[in-house]
């Protein structure tokens, strides 16, 4: 089992009413929730771990993660449930949160499970490791975790949500530094690291401790490194509908395609050869190209690719 730890929440995404007016919709979103459903329709064994409401958009999460087959391990709680406004500028979401004293939020070191044994990997990241509470419980359980277990992160940096920028950094580089998988966006890797060649940049990453470094290029593709490979794939091209989830099927594609190699062992991750990073690439590059091509979190099933 593959399980994705951090927040779900609601996407209020921009429509229009019959009347024409400006309206939003309800759909279930969150980062680390839009990996742990790819990962399910993908037909990998997937788990959950947030903490999720007992209210009516807390419902939709929860029947949601059943209908694409993710077991729910959530702390359940009768806070509010986490909610993401999302307007849309050139394809390009842009998000306004609010998450304060939420179910999500929330979330202590306390809270944290004890993890059944078929737990191969832990995935992290998105806005849960942003704030505190759950930020830490987040990065405690990371920690916990890391000696045994296959770890990832996708910070999926979200400036405008980081209020205290020094202690994000240095979560995000206690994180990275125990991963065996980062992954980045171009934007990301820069965000953190500064200007520079990305291929250099990515390299940077490997040397804080990760044992892979995964970097997607938006419609350019993506790439993979290792201490002795360097893997890009081109993007699959489809008319963008937005990229809402994009990056979170991208993730869901490598760890199902590592899954389904065996692959996801800490003894492995390092030694991967080229043929086996340039599979994860594709599917998740085919995968989240499904994604962009209709409109919000819509992850693809297996049988779609």
């Amino acid at each position: 089992m593959i399980l994705c730890a951090g927040e779900a929440l609601i996407d209020m995404l921009p429509r229009r009413s019959d009347k024409d007016e400006a309206a939003f919709a309800p759909y279930p979103g969150g980062a680390v929730f839009n990996t742990a459903i790819a990962l399910g329709r993908l037909g990998t064994k997937t788990g959950f771990f947030s903490g999720l409401s007992t209210d009516l958009f807390g419902q939709m999460l929860t029947e949601a993660l059943g209908a694409s087959k993710v077991e729910n391990l959530a702390h359940m709680s009768d806070r509010p449930t986490t909610l993401a406004f999302v307007t849309l500028e050139n394809g390009q979401a842009r998000y306004a949160f609010y998450d304060e004293n939420t179910a999500g939020r929330m979330l202590t070191p306390d809270n944290l499970p004890t993890l059944p044994k078929q737990v191969q990997a832990l995935f992290f990241g998105g806005i849960s490791v942003v704030v505190d509470p759950c930020g830490e419980a987040y990065e405690a359980l990371m920690l916990r975790e890391a000696a045994a277990r296959v770890t990832m992160i996708d910070p999926n940096i979200r400036p405008g949500f980081i209020t205290h920028q020094a202690a994000y950094r240095a979560r995000i580089g206690r994180m990275i530094a125990r991963a065996d998988i980062v992954k980045l966006s171009d934007e990301d890797l820069r965000w953190l690291l500064g200007s520079g060649d990305i291929t250099a940049l990515a390299r940077e990453v490997l040397a804080m401790g990760a044992q892979m470094v995964c970097i997607t290029e938006g419609a350019e593709g993506a790439r993979a490194l290792t201490a002795k490979h360097d893997v890009f794939v081109e993007a699959t091209r489809v008319e963008v509908a937005d990229t809402v989830g994009a990056g979170d099927t991208f993730n869901a594609g490598v760890l199902a395609a590592l899954a389904c190699a065996k692959a996801l062992r800490k003894d492995m991750i390092g030694a991967l050869d080229e043929d086996t990073l340039r599979e994860a690439l594709t599917l998740g590059t085919k995968a989240a190209a499904i994604t962009v091509s209709r409109a919000g979190a819509n992850p693809p099933w297996a049988h779609e690719l």
